[in-house]
């Protein structure tokens, strides 16, 4: 049986030779590799980061940072994404990415 490689029009890129997974972040809409962006869970109405991909349900994906996370939330992207109706609680991913960044954002 012979192989055929992975193209870009069957919706892969090549990653050192091997098949890259590609997401899209619901706040710019930039498709990315999946290592890339954080994956986000709704559980009991909250959306909380699943960095490690393991956690049940419909997952969404976000780039880490604050300026997609804000743009999701004026765009309305997590209800639509999570197809879930009514606004859902960012409180714990913001806490999450506020962690991670360190506090490295500037005051000016």
């Amino acid at each position: 049986m012979r192989q055929v490689p992975p193209t870009r029009r069957r919706g892969r890129l090549m990653n050192r030779g091997r098949a890259a997974p590609r997401r899209t972040c619901v706040g710019c809409r930039v498709c990315a590799a999946k290592s890339d962006l954080l994956r986000l869970v709704v559980i009991e109405g909250s959306i909380v980061p699943d960095p490690r991909g393991r956690l049940p349900g419909r997952g969404a994906s976000l780039h880490p940072d604050q300026a997609c996370l804000e743009l999701a939330e004026r765009r309305r992207a997590f209800s639509r994404a999570f197809r879930l109706p009514g606004p859902l609680d960012v409180s714990a991913l913001r806490h999450w990415l506020e962690s991670q960044q360190g506090g490295s954002v500037s005051d000016v």
